[in-house]
């Protein structure tokens, strides 16, 4: 999970929400200006000068972590006091990821408005990508399909040979049974 955030941090800049960005508030894009951006102060969530979305859920995970694996919460004996540590700490997290699945959702629909190709190119590829698998999915069906057809000709070979099959019920079932393949194993 920290490999995550490394990667947020390396990436291009997105408004100012990742650190190593010029300090201040973030520029909105061309056409966009004047509207709030989730980087700056959300009412009602507390926000030092140089943290950001992703170091506070960076910091969130780290918490959340650290309150299942801590000595205190091992060695503690009150249940109702951990599960109330380790539930604050899950909520924290789930509330800035909420927040960043929200920027994130922004930008998204910024590009739509700003990149209307941007967005159909990625459904088109999405649409491919889909056909593909299925495609994939119907040839491993027909293969199945296939298999088990050439078992039931198989066997329907066997009960057309009322020469080949010996006297008496008992003698008929030994044979039935002995050409019977081996069921196959799944993939």
């Amino acid at each position: 999970m920290y490999s995550f955030f490394f990667f947020l941090k390396k990436t291009a800049p997105l408004g100012g929400m990742f650190s190593g960005q010029p300090p201040g508030p973030p520029q909105p894009p061309p056409g966009l200006l004047g509207q709030a951006s989730l980087l700056q102060a959300t009412p009602g969530v507390p926000r030092t000068s140089n943290s950001t979305l992703v170091d506070e859920l960076e910091s969130s995970f780290e918490a959340c972590f650290a309150s299942l694996v801590s000595q205190d919460y091992v060695n503690g004996t009150d249940q109702e006091e951990i599960r109330t540590g380790v539930d604050q700490c899950i909520q924290k997290f789930l509330d800035i990821a909420r927040q960043t699945e929200c920027f994130f959702l922004q930008k998204r629909l910024q590009l739509s408005v700003q990149k209307p190709e941007q967005v159909i190119k990625e459904d088109v590829s999405e649409l491919r990508n889909e056909l593909q698998r299925k495609d994939a999915l119907v040839q491993k069906h027909l293969t199945k399909l296939r298999h088990w057809q050439q078992v039931l000709e198989d066997i329907n070979m066997q009960h057309k040979k009322p020469a080949d099959i010996p006297q008496g019920s008992l003698a008929y079932l030994e044979q039935a049974s002995a050409n019977i393949p081996a069921p196959m194993k799944q993939t």
